[in-house]
C-alpha cells in the first residue's frame, strides 16, 4: 500500500467522538486503529520503517496511549523504552517537568536512570494538541542529557498549533487533522 493511501486508511481507521471529553471537542480514538491488527501493525511498520536507521538508543513515550505505540515500536526496533508518567506514578527517583493546562497545570515525571547521557532519543505520543505535554517531555529528555532524534505522533490536530512548542526539534506526524 502506497503511503499517501496508507494515510487515507489511517484516517478512515480513526473513529472521531463528537463531545468528549466535553461539549465541542470532536475526540480522535485510536482505539479502532488498536482493534484492527492489519492497520495497527501497518502503523508500527511505517514507523520502524521511518527510524530503523536513526540509531536510536530509547523510545521515550507518554502515558498511556504513547506507551502503546512506544513499547510496540522499541520491541520492533531493538531498543529501550523509557515510560513517561503523571505525578507519582513511578517508584524510582525522578526528574519532573510541569506544564499548564486550560485551568491549571500538571506535571509528568521519567526515571533518572532512563537511558545514559548522550542516549539518541525518539520521544512518541499518539497525538499532538497544544504541545504541552509534549514539551514536558522534551524538558525531561533534556534534564538527563538525551539527544532528541525526533518528536514523532500517530495524529496531530493542526488547528491548535501543538508543533510551534516544539519548533526547535524534528516534529514528525502520520496524519493531520
Amino acid at each position: 500500500m502506497k503511503k499517501d493511501n496508507f494515510k487515507r486508511n489511517l484516517k478512515k481507521n480513526i473513529r472521531n467522538i463528537p463531545d468528549f471529553p466535553k461539549k465541542g471537542i470532536l475526540f480522535r480514538d485510536i482505539t479502532t486503529i488498536l482493534n484492527n491488527q492489519k492497520v495497527f501493525n501497518r502503523v508500527i511498520d511505517e514507523l520502524a520503517d521511518r527510524y530503523k536507521h536513526k540509531k536510536i538508543d530509547v523510545i521515550c513515550a507518554i502515558e498511556s496511549r504513547g506507551f502503546i505505540f512506544g513499547g510496540a515500536l522499541a520491541h520492533r526496533l531493538k531498543v529501550a523504552f523509557a515510560p513517561i508518567r503523571k505525578k507519582g506514578k513511578l517508584p524510582y527517583k525522578v526528574v519532573r517537568a510541569t506544564y499548564a493546562l486550560e485551568y491549571g497545570e500538571d506535571t509528568i515525571e521519567m526515571h533518572r536512570d532512563a537511558f545514559k547521557k548522550g542516549a539518541r532519543v525518539l520521544l512518541l505520543d499518539d497525538l499532538l494538541a497544544t504541545g504541552g505535554t509534549m514539551s514536558a517531555a522534551v524538558e525531561l529528555v533534556k534534564k538527563l542529557k538525551g539527544e532528541i532524534v525526533e518528536i514523532a505522533f500517530i495524529i496531530e490536530l493542526t488547528d491548535l498549533n501543538g508543533r510551534e512548542k516544539l519548533k526547535s526539534f524534528p516534529v514528525y506526524s502520520m496524519v493531520k487533522y
